[in-house]
C-alpha cells in the first residue's frame, strides 16, 4: 500500500541503536497531521488521489478559492496543499487526518524537497573542479579552464560545467530508512540527511526502489 505525508524539517541529531550500540545520524521531521481536503476518484476525475493540507496559517494569506476549499472540507486554513496519487485513495474521507503513525520503523521512503539556495558559485564550489597552479606567475587559479576548440566547433557544448546558480532546486533522496516513529509528537526520525533548510516542508512517500 502506498503511503505519503507532508512534513516539516526540524533538524538533525543522532541516536544510538540499543542492540548494537551503533550511532545513527538522523533527520527529525514533524510529519503531519495532514488534513484530507478532497478525494478524487476514477469515476469522477479520471484518477485516484487525495488532496491534503499541512501547517496552519492566517486566513488573509490564502486566496478566495482556497478559502472555499478549506471551508467545504471543514478544515482550518493550511499553508501547504499537495495532492498524492494513492491506490487506496477512495478509502479516505474528507476531514480525515494522516499522521506520522502511517509509517513504521524500518520502512524505506523517498524524501523530496527544495535544496538550500547557495546563489552564484564558481566551478570549484559548484562542480568540484580542480584549481590551477598557485605559484607566482600563473594566471590560472580558479577559472573554468578551456571551453573547447576555437575554429571547430567554435561554440561551447551544452552541459559544460561552468559557474552559475547553485541550489534552490527540487531534490529527491531515495531509499532512506525510517529509524523511529513518535506517534504522540508526530515525529519521524529518518536515517541520513534530507533536502532543504530547517523548517522546510518536504514530502515523504514510499520508496519506489525498495
Amino acid at each position: 500500500m502506498k503511503k505519503a505525508i507532508l512534513a516539516k524539517k526540524i533538524g538533525m541529531t543522532q541516536i544510538f541503536d540499543q542492540e548494537t550500540g551503533e550511532m545513527i545520524p538522523v533527520t527529525v521531521l514533524e510529519a503531519g497531521p495532514c488534513t484530507v481536503l478532497q478525494v478524487k476518484t476514477v469515476e469522477h476525475d479520471g484518477y485516484s488521489a487525495v488532496k491534503v493540507g499541512f501547517g496552519d496559517t492566517r486566513e488573509k494569506l490564502v486566496s478566495k478559492p482556497d478559502k472555499g476549499q478549506f471551508k467545504a472540507a471543514g478544515s482550518a486554513v493550511k499553508s501547504t496543499v499537495k495532492e498524492f496519487r494513492l491506490d487506496n485513495a477512495e478509502e479516505c474521507k474528507v476531514g480525515d487526518e494522516i499522521k506520522a503513525d502511517t509509517f513504521q520503523a524500518g520502512d524505506k521512503v523517498d524524501v523530496a524537497g527544495t535544496s538550500k539556495g547557495k546563489g552564484y558559485q564558481g566551478g570549484i564550489h559548484r562542480w568540484g573542479l580542480h584549481r590551477g597552479p598557485m605559484e607566482h606567475g600563473s594566471k590560472y587559479h580558479r577559472s573554468s579552464g578551456s571551453l573547447g576548440a576555437s575554429t571547430d566547433p567554435a561554440r561551447v557544448f551544452k552541459g559544460k560545467k561552468l559557474a552559475g546558480h547553485m541550489g534552490d532546486v527540487h531534490v529527491t533522496v531515495q531509499n532512506l530508512e525510517v529509524v523511529r516513529v513518535d506517534a504522540e509528537r508526530n515525529l519521524l526520525l529518518i536515517k541520513g540527511s534530507v533536502p532543504g533548510p530547517k523548517k522546510a516542508v518536504v514530502t515523504v512517500i514510499n520508496s519506489v526502489k525498495a
